[in-house]
Parts: C-alpha cells; structure tokens; sequence
C-alpha cells in the first residue's frame, strides 16, 4: 500500500501548510497513540504507554510539541518532554529509559520554515513501513478522547543532554583521549547547540564551537553541514587540526581537514571500515547507497571489504544493514550507522569513530584517503510539481540513454524523487570531470523543461 503522509523519512513539509499543522500534529499524536495502545500487549493492565517527544531549535516546535502532546494525552499515553534534542539522543534515551516509542519535531537539514516528524519505536529504530500504515489508518477514524481518568500525563524529562553526551563519550575507547587536538565544531545552530562541543571538550579536545546559538529562525541557515563552506573558512581562520559539522537535528556529520579539504560520508565511512579492518573488528560488510562514490566501492573491493548498496535514505541502509547482520554503512550526505555503536545514523558517534581511527594510528584524513581517487561526481537538484512523473517521460528517458551511452562503463547516472522535497535529484558519475558536468545539466535542463511542459499542457 502506498503511504500517504510518511515519505523516506517521517513527514516533511511547510509550516502551515497540511500536514505540517496543528491540527493535524493532535489527530497525528492521537492516532500513534492508539495504535501503540493497541499493539503493546506487555504493558500491565493499569500501565500506559510513555512517548519520548524530542525537538530541533525552529521556532515552530513549540508549537507543534504542544499539539502532539495533546494528542498523545487524549489517547491516554504518557509523555516525557526533552526541548530541544538531537535525534539520535532521542532514539538513545528510548531504549535507555525502556519506554515504547519517541518522535522527534524536525525537519533535518531543510530551512527553519519547514518542519517535520519522525518516530522511533522501542528499540530505539525507525518504524517499518507497516507500522506508518497502521497509523495512517488511524488518522482516517474519529478521534474520541479517552475519560479524564485515563488520559496520559506530560511530564518533562530532566537532564536528557547530559545524559546523552555521558552516552556519545562511552562510545569512544577508555585509553584513548583528545587532548591536543584543536577542533572546530559547527553546529548549525540546531539541536547539537548545547552537546557536541561538550562532548569533545569532555574526551579532552581544544573546543571551538561555532553557530551554537539558535533563535528559532537561523538553524542550517549558512552553516553545519549543508553548508560546509562555512567551516572550510573556520578551520583555515583558526589554524584547526580538524573541522566537525552537523546537521539541523545531528544526525549526519562532514569533516574538514586542516587544509579545509571536505570528508563527506563516503570517505568517513571508508576510514572507519579500513581501521576496524586492521583492528580486526570490522563485521561483514559495508552498506552504501545509490549515490556512493564508485571509487569508494572499488576500493573497498581492493581491501577484501564486502559492499552493498540501498536505496538513498537511512532507513534503506539500516534496514539492509540488519538483512546482512552488518554493523557500518552510510550516505555522502553524512548519515552514517554504527550498529555496534547506535541503533541510528548520529553525527557525533560517527565523527567520535573517525576520530579514534585518527588518534590511534597516527594517520590524518589525507593518509586514509590516499588509495581511493574518487570519481568526479556532479549534483544537481531540479525543483518541480509534485505531480511531474520523470521516470515515463519520453525526452528525458531518451536523454539519460544517450548519456549512459557516452559514459559507457565508466560512469553512472541516477534520477530520483526526494522523499523530502518536490525535488528530483540528478547525479552523474564518471572519471572525466568535463564530461560528467555536461550531461548532468543536459539532463537537468531536459526535466525542467519537461516539468514546465506539463504544467502547461503543452
């Protein structure tokens, strides 16, 4: 069945704009409720379920906190309420407290006028398809609130920061520290703000932290890790061994190098594997996306690293990852799962793995990264109507086939919708630079015009 509010990851969208409103965050709050009441049969008869709400620093979270925690209290579940959080901290302190589910108000890395949801369940892990389903069904039924006895309390949570970072530093090895390395942390003035510069302080780093002072309005906004060329500018400007960034809800991370040379998720990714390789630690494989690098495939071929590429989005990685009883996989765009580590993609577990790769070998980025010469590869992201079908468009199915003729084996092309935005994403991949930006804009340019084309009805 295809879902009608859950995309790649949760709901996304405009504030204001349905669903990301009010009323649809109560009706929303209201039907989780009733299917987690439904569906927890271990709970004593005179138990409720308790929810984690978690939240980024836009200003609209208050807003819709409020009118989730209503919604889960007129279903009768209890509430704990952190404020703002990462939402790897939320999935954490699900598990830790042994509570049945969290959702974290977010929209990720997108701008502070859009927000959104996403729901963990109790083992700290993104919810399966059948269980969006299930409360999408909900949302289609009356809302009836449960008696005054009944309905859940809200309560805050006290301490949900500290005890996240006591958790991100116990995930870094006890004879290892930080101290003499000089870090830049930037953290998009998000939900990171008040967490990942501790956490490196506390494991012994010479700490700047920068964009760590949210106001509602400027998460992401020319910084963290959509914007990365901001910290590429911090780290040159303060002479730093090494540059950090974040995303709007910390669960992805780039890296910069002192030279302001940028690390994305493929190239961490390759690190970490490679060392626990040499430490011997390294279970199975690695999982990729659509959108790896095909160097960094073709080198972990060279090192004997079994790999295997999903579909572009976390939960596509985690759920292969569990398929192949794996332990590491991650995007480029930063999101990289430590299974041994955390059930979910986290920022700064993820730099704190990088991080040890580093201090206990001695090496830098640049020495792990010599032996993979990385493909030229060219982004572009084509605005369009929600309703634009490119995957049964003559002209552009005609100009990808020309494309991949030209590129041969030694390239790849790939269309996709975002799940997140009226986007769709076109990435060329081939070893000759000159040629990989040609077609990626010759393809571009044939979806805008093929877009605007069907809007007109020409």
């Amino acid at each position: 069945m295809k879902k009608k509010y859950f995309g790649t990851d949760g709901i996304r969208g405009k504030v204001g704009d349905f669903p990301i409103t009010p009323d649809f965050f109560l009706r929303l709050g209201y039907a989780v409720g009733k299917v987690l009441l439904a569906s927890d049969r271990q709970l004593a008869a005179d138990k409720r379920p308790t929810v984690l709400i978690g939240k980024d620093t836009r200003i609209s979270g208050y807003m819709l906190e409020s009118a989730l925690e209503a919604g889960f209290s007129a279903a009768g579940v209890d509430v704990l309420l952190s404020g703002p959080l990462p939402t790897p901290a939320v999935a954490y302190l699900v598990r830790a407290l042994r509570i049945q589910a969290g959702a974290v108000i977010s929209a990720s890395h997108n701008p502070f006028d859009d927000n959104g949801i996403k729901f963990f369940s109790s083992a700290g892990s993104k919810l399966p398809d059948s269980m969006e389903l299930q409360i999408e069904a909900e949302l289609d039924q009356p809302m009836k609130t449960t008696p005054s006895i009944k309905l859940g309390r809200v309560q805050r949570l006290r301490d949900a920061a500290g005890r996240y970072i006591e958790f991100c530093k116990s995930t870094f090895p006890n004879q290892l520290d930080l101290r003499g390395l000089h870090i830049v942390v930037d953290c998009a003035n998000g939900a990171d703000y008040h967490i990942a510069g501790h956490v490196m302080h506390e494991l012994g780093a010479d700490v700047i932290t920068t964009h760590a002072s949210p106001d509602g309005f400027n998460i992401n906004y020319e910084c963290g890790a959509t914007h990365i060329e901001t910290l590429q500018s911090s780290i040159l400007q303060h002479k730093a061994d090494i540059g950090i960034a974040v995303d709007g809800d910390g669960d992805r991370v780039l890296m910069v190098s002192r030279e302001g040379v940028l690390y994305d998720g493929d190239s961490l990714a390759y690190i970490i594997a490679k060392h626990r390789q040499q430490l011997g630690v390294l279970q199975g494989g690695v999982v990729g996306t659509l959108m790896t690098n095909l160097a960094v495939e073709q080198a972990f071929e060279r090192l004997g690293i079994p790999f295997a590429r999903a579909n572009v989005g976390d939960r596509y990685v985690s759920e292969l990852l569990q398929q192949n009883d794996w332990y590491l996989g991650a995007e480029n765009s930063g999101h990289i799962i430590c299974r041994d580590k955390h059930t979910t993609g986290d920022g700064i577990i993820s730099a704190l793995q990088v991080l040890y790769a580093l201090r206990d070998t001695g090496l830098t980025l640049a020495d792990f990264m010599r032996d993979v010469p990385f493909f030229p590869q060219r982004l572009i992201n084509v605005k369009v109507s929600g309703n634009f079908d490119f995957r049964s468009n003559p002209a552009v199915a005609a100009c990808k086939n020309e494309a991949e003729q030209a590129l041969g084996n030694d390239g790849r092309i790939l269309l996709r919708a975002s799940g997140t935005e009226p986007l769709i994403r076109v990435m060329v991949e081939g070893k000759v630079l000159q040629q990989t930006d040609y077609w990626a804009e010759k393809i571009a340019e044939t979806i805008r015009q093929q877009a605007a084309s069907s809007m007109t009805g020409s």
